[in-house]
């Protein structure tokens, strides 16, 4: 069975929660398909329930968390149906007249397709990536997913950490658990010591956001006078251990420090999560700066194929401020292309949107001078593709027989056909093919998804005729308006 809608809304972080909320106000008949139970996306995850039954654990959030109350309000106010645990593992410009978008979903192992005239993909953020010794240990772990532990289900670590990497997120989530009773034994700055002097010039951008320099260095001085330990220029990282971490060890400047441990968290800044947009064939383009893939797309987060809008985190690194804006502008443009409103119209609404939008945006040169991505530096006995074991002597060697690229070496040695699809390595893959031909990465090119890009059954699959799944409204009522 096959469901018509205006508009279908990927994702419920702050860009696809304000997108919906907008499309609403303009009278779009809308459904938001959320992985989660409850909307949020990653960095207002469970914020309900946070709210409401775990207090204790707000006070150890930051400010920004709870912002995503006032979000989830007015989402939960605007009536929109709201599909929740629902993948979405297929989004497909349909030939045709109608010039329709078709939506492949599962929901509680029932699939599902729809079909929309316009889809806002708002699938957020995902930590880079980055390959070093011993990163696959058991005991190794995303920051962000214990970030995620905390937010979900009050999981806090009971054993020493130490926390590797650079990025925001890394001084956040340090100060995250310091306040819950867990700091950190350390937290190791691959950002060089002087860093902060190559991105002074673009300081008075980041002085309009507000309180959000200052309370990165409050983070930093909590975290030292409880007596963590911080060390930038961080170079040469090892996790050791056989079975599972047992210490980390890196070298500063000219010595060598290490220190025992049963937990490293990693990470090395965010990049958007393409695997949709990829699958979907919208045009990705590389940026130079962030080293990352992200899709292309105009002022109104309008993408190369027609109907298909990209916002927030996943159209490019913004912010949470910055993601729910862009997902109103998605929903504006969506609108007028839809004759819901007029262009008059649209870019009365959206002006002082825009404006804010720009505000938001101008803290990005300093952030991106002051953590910059790590350099690739990957030894041939290190492992590349977690899913398949490859490693990255025996990515050169088929890159130095003459494989093509990345879509060629799935062929050869199944690097990026497992379970995550390339997510883990595909960057790394398309570095290191530029790497060894000399030649820039936009030239070596992406791996080519392809649907499903979620796990789905032949069973699920076969069941495409049967009964649909229930829908509920924003406030988690049966809908009428899709059966």
């Amino acid at each position: 069975m096959s469901v018509d809608i205006d508009l279908a809304v990927v994702g419920s972080g702050p860009a696809g929660l304000a997108a919906a909320t907008q499309a609403a106000e303009l009278g779009l008949d809308t459904v938001l398909f959320d992985e989660q139970a409850t909307p949020g996306g990653q960095i207002y995850r469970n914020i309900e329930q946070v709210t409401a039954q775990r207090p204790q654990t707000l006070k150890l959030l930051s400010t920004d968390y709870y912002d995503g109350l006032v979000l989830i309000d007015a989402f939960r106010n605007s009536g929109v149906s709201y599909q929740a645990q629902t993948a979405v593992w297929e989004v497909v410009a349909e030939r045709g007249d109608d010039g329709m978008i078709s939506l492949g979903t599962v929901t509680g192992g029932t699939a599902e397709m729809y079909h929309a005239h316009a889809v806002i993909i708002a699938t957020g953020a995902m930590e880079r990536p980055v390959p070093l010794p011993g990163w696959t240990l058991p005991g190794v772990m995303g920051a962000g997913a214990v970030q995620t532990l905390l937010k979900g289900s009050a999981i806090i670590p009971d054993v020493s950490s130490v926390l590797i990497g650079s990025g925001p997120l890394l001084y956040l989530v340090a100060w995250q658990l310091l306040r819950a009773g867990a700091p950190p034994h350390a937290l190791w700055l691959t950002t060089p010591r002087l860093q902060w002097r190559h991105a002074l010039p673009a300081l008075p951008g980041m002085l309009h956001a507000g309180d959000e320099l200052w309370k990165g260095l409050r983070w930093l001085r909590e975290l030292r006078a409880a007596g963590v330990s911080i060390r930038s220029g961080a170079e040469d990282l090892n996790i050791e251990g056989d079975d599972q971490v047992e210490a980390v060890s890196a070298r500063f400047g000219g010595r060598r420090k290490r220190i025992k441990t049963r937990l490293a968290l990693l990470h090395f800044g965010i990049i958007p999560n393409t695997q949709l947009t990829m699958a979907s064939a919208c045009k990705h383009v590389w940026d130079s700066v962030q080293r990352c893939w992200r899709p292309y797309h105009d002022d109104w987060g309008v993408t190369n194929v027609p109907g298909i809008f990209v916002a927030g985190d996943g159209a490019g690194i913004g912010g949470a401020r910055a993601a729910k804006l862009c997902g109103q502008l998605a929903t504006l443009e969506a609108a007028r292309q839809l004759a819901h409103i007029d262009t008059r119209t649209r870019d009365a609404l959206a002006s002082p949107i825009q404006i804010s939008l720009r505000r938001e945006l101008g803290t990005r040169p300093f952030l991106n001078r002051l953590f910059p991505p790590p350099a690739l530096n990957v030894s041939d006995e290190l492992t590349v593709c977690p899913c398949e074991g490859v490693s990255a002597g025996e990515l050169r060697k088929v890159i130095r027989l003459g494989c093509p690229g990345p879509n060629q070496a799935k062929a050869f040695i199944r690097c990026g056909m497992g379970p995550c699809q390339g997510r883990m390595c595909g960057l790394t893959v398309s570095e290191s093919f530029a790497r060894e031909r000399g030649i820039p990465v936009e030239t070596v090119g992406h791996y080519h998804l392809r649907p499903p890009v979620k796990p789905l059954t032949v069973g699920e699959l076969a069941g495409l005729a049967g009964m649909p799944t229930p829908i509920v409204d924003s406030g988690g009522l049966p809908t009428k308006g899709h059966k």
